[in-house]
């Protein structure tokens, strides 16, 4: 059976990714007007942005009986065979990650890997492994 998760979204986190990407044009069009570089340069920032908005939408994390795959927008990630995870733990980690939000945790595998996710029900998804796979140590609480 596979059960996919869809990611939690920080709306405050976008909200800070549009203002770093819109403030400088913004302030640039109130002083100098809408030029014709201006216009090409407001229509890339737009399309940039709304790539990253479909990626802070668009990212999932499926579970099948053997593996976990992650998904982020158009990039996937290698799949993580769920006979090698470690430990499931809450991460305050601002790293990089195919996560949409601050609420994350972090999965640990392989012989020295780790990932951040951050699955919108945390809890139901580390039972869901832990269910698959005894081992795993689960370190988050209900």
């Amino acid at each position: 059976m596979t059960k996919k998760y869809t990611s939690k979204v920080s709306y405050g986190l976008l909200s800070v990714v549009f203002i770093v990407f819109f403030s400088p044009v913004i302030l640039n069009l109130i002083e100098n007007g809408l030029t014709m570089d201006m216009l090409w340069i407001s229509l890339m920032v737009m399309l940039i942005f709304a790539l990253i908005v479909h990626m802070f939408l668009k990212t999932e994390y499926t579970i099948d009986e053997k593996k976990l795959n992650i998904k982020c927008g158009f990039f996937k990630y290698k799949p993580i065979a769920i006979k090698d995870i470690k430990e499931i733990s809450k991460s305050s980690s601002v790293m990089s990650s195919p996560a949409a939000s601050f609420d994350r945790i972090e999965i640990k595998y392989g012989k020295f890997e780790e990932i951040i996710i951050s699955p919108r029900n945390k809890v139901e998804f580390a039972q869901y492994l832990t269910k698959l796979n005894p081992d795993i140590k689960n370190n988050l609480k209900d």
